[in-house]
């Protein structure tokens, strides 16, 4: 065999060593542990019960029409605001700014030192334009100290509420208004609490 065929062979010879070296297999201790996890969304669930308010007819200038209902939350997370909008369709212009709310109690929200109201005495086109808490406290605070249950509205609670309507007598000819048909759609929007560390 040449020096040239010696070194060739030599050099495969290394070249194999090295590539068995490279690929070749090692004993080591192993240990493999799994985590498995889950990431499950609470739910928003308000109800009001009755859902209808009141249905009432044959009005007539200076009725008025008190009513209870419960604002339920029958989800698994609580609820920050409840957000009441007010909506109407008249069947005669102007029927709505006679139609009073005289008021609207948080039973639960109020404390001894007053009731905690939602609305005070304002007629339905008034109410049109704003949007009020229904589970927020706003019983009077006195030193800094205020009774009844804390704002919202926990998982698996109800809020009791009460509301008086009234067909405004205003002293003047309302007759416009025979026959008139008013249909009032109140929306309670629920909203959830600041997301906390968990």
């Amino acid at each position: 065999m040449s020096l040239k065929k010696k070194l060739a062979m030599g050099v495969a010879t290394g070249a194999l060593a090295v590539s068995m070296i490279g690929g070749g297999t090692y004993a080591y201790f192993n240990d493999v542990e799994t985590s498995t996890n889950s990431f499950a969304a609470g739910t928003l669930d308000l109800a009001v019960n009755p859902e209808t308010i009141i249905d009432v007819g044959n009005l007539k200038p200076g009725d008025w029409m008190y009513r209870g209902f419960h604002l339920e939350n029958n989800g698994s997370l609580d609820i920050s605001k409840v957000l009441l909008t007010t909506e109407y369709t008249e069947s005669v212009a102007g029927f709505g700014d006679h139609i009073v709310v005289e008021f609207l109690i948080n039973e639960d929200k109020s404390s001894i030192l007053g009731p905690s109201n939602v609305i005070d005495s304002m007629t339905l086109s008034e109410l049109a334009n704003m949007t009020e808490d229904a589970v927020k406290n706003e019983s009077p605070r006195w030193f800094g100290w205020q009774g009844g249950e804390k704002s919202g509205l926990k998982a698996g609670t109800k809020d009791k509420l009460h509301v008086m309507f009234r067909f405004n007598d205003n002293g003047e000819d309302q007759n416009a208004y025979q026959g008139a048909d008013l249909q009032l759609k109140w929306t309670f929007d629920a909203k959830q609490t600041a997301g906390t560390s968990r």
